[in-house]
């Protein structure tokens, strides 16, 4: 079971964020409960540049056995503690391509779902494609925004420069799907991507949304 998380905190909340952003890896690492997982920054999703980003907002996504138990773990609870609101979409995977830090983490257990979907992009950048990347990202998030079908998206990040991607909610697999396959913008994208070779590691994967409440528009 996937579990994902976005925090909204209080400007007087950052410097525990920060913490936990750095301290979180060894309580999560050490947990039997929990495969792999990864903290993330947010940010607007629009240019993927570190201007986009956004203090007041944070995430987790984690693998884990017993979702019970994570949900009133120790670190859950604290975010809580420090937060204003708070997102959490209990997911399972539908499919998944692409590696993430080197792991295929998401194994696709879910056929034939017709309830609403979340999706995970994330690119690992390399250094002397930045530049371009930035420069061809605009129109695709423009047509993001207004992609039929979609709930919700925003940036997602483990580091202000080179490790990017979106998590998005979507009314059904049909909508993602329409977006990926038939939108210009993303297919230009797509076609940008074989020729520059920007990404030195992607990954796209779909899930079965089973469980949400909160919001990240």
């Amino acid at each position: 079971m996937i579990v994902a998380y976005f925090w909204t905190i209080k400007p007087s909340s950052i410097p525990f964020a920060l913490l936990a952003m750095a301290l979180d890896r060894f309580a999560l690492r050490s947990s039997a409960n929990v495969g792999f997982y990864k903290s993330l920054g947010t940010g607007k999703g629009e240019t993927f540049t570190p201007a986009d980003a956004n203090s007041l907002r944070w995430g987790l996504v984690a693998q884990v056995n017993d979702f019970d138990a994570f949900d009133q773990s120790s670190l859950v609870k604290r975010w809580r503690k420090n937060s204003v609101d708070e997102f959490r979409a209990v997911l399972e995977p539908i499919a998944s391509h692409g590696k993430w830090a080197g792991k295929e983490p998401f194994i696709a257990s879910v056929k034939d779902w017709t309830g609403p979907v979340a999706a995970i992009t994330r690119a690992r950048i390399k250094w002397h494609q930045n530049f371009r990347f930035w420069s061809s990202v605009p129109p695709v998030t423009i047509s993001l925004k207004s992609a039929p079908g979609l709930m919700a998206a925003i940036g997602i990040g483990e580091a202000p420069i080179g490790l990017q991607g979106t998590f998005s909610l979507w009314e059904s697999s049909a909508a993602i799907k329409d977006f990926a396959y038939k939108g210009a913008a993303h297919q230009k994208a797509i076609a940008d991507t074989a020729t520059y070779n920007w990404y030195s590691e992607e990954l796209f994967a779909r899930f079965a949304v089973k469980d949400m409440r909160g919001s990240i528009a």
